[in-house]
């Protein structure tokens, strides 16, 4: 039974194009590379890189090859973190759509068409939320009145 699954496994994985490899590496190595250069550590250790490169800087007489170690490293590693940034994000993001588009699914009342608002245009948009900002200075009213209401009939 254990081997059945295995080799139906294995097939799979064989069956799986070079693009999606190499994509799910890039998933498991971005958020990996996310969580630990997102850390204290992470900043620590740029922090130090920093000092030392600022303390060499009488050694080097301040030289411009001195300003260009700090420029090139900084550019490069800022490059490749816009990727790693930007594709965590991405996932989190489709995440978090799909976990609220099931719960506007499974709330008995909620507006099914809220579920892909993020493909709607810039003035669909707009619209939305004038009308939600309408239904919630409509609510405030109705809950002062009712507070009102409320705080009249317990005297």
């Amino acid at each position: 039974m254990q081997e059945n699954k295995f080799k139906k496994l294995k097939k799979n994985e064989q069956e799986r194009d070079f693009f999606c490899v190499v994509s799910d590496a890039f998933r498991v190595f971005a958020r990996r590379s996310s969580r630990m250069l997102g850390s204290a550590w992470a900043f620590a250790g740029a922090v130090l890189v920093i000092v030392v490169w600022i303390l060499t800087g009488p050694t080097f007489h301040f030289s411009d090859t001195w300003q260009l170690i700090i420029n090139t490293a900084t550019t490069v590693i800022t490059f490749l973190m816009v990727f790693l940034i930007q594709n965590t994000q991405n996932r989190d993001a489709k995440a978090v759509h799909l976990k609220l588009d099931e719960m506007i699914r499974a709330l008995k009342g909620a507006r099914n068409r809220l579920v892909d608002l993020e493909d709607l245009s810039d003035e669909e948009l707009k619209k939305l939320e004038e009308q939600f900002q309408r239904l919630r200075k409509k609510a405030e009213h109705d809950g002062t009145r009712s507070h009102k209401a409320n705080s009249a009939k317990s005297r």
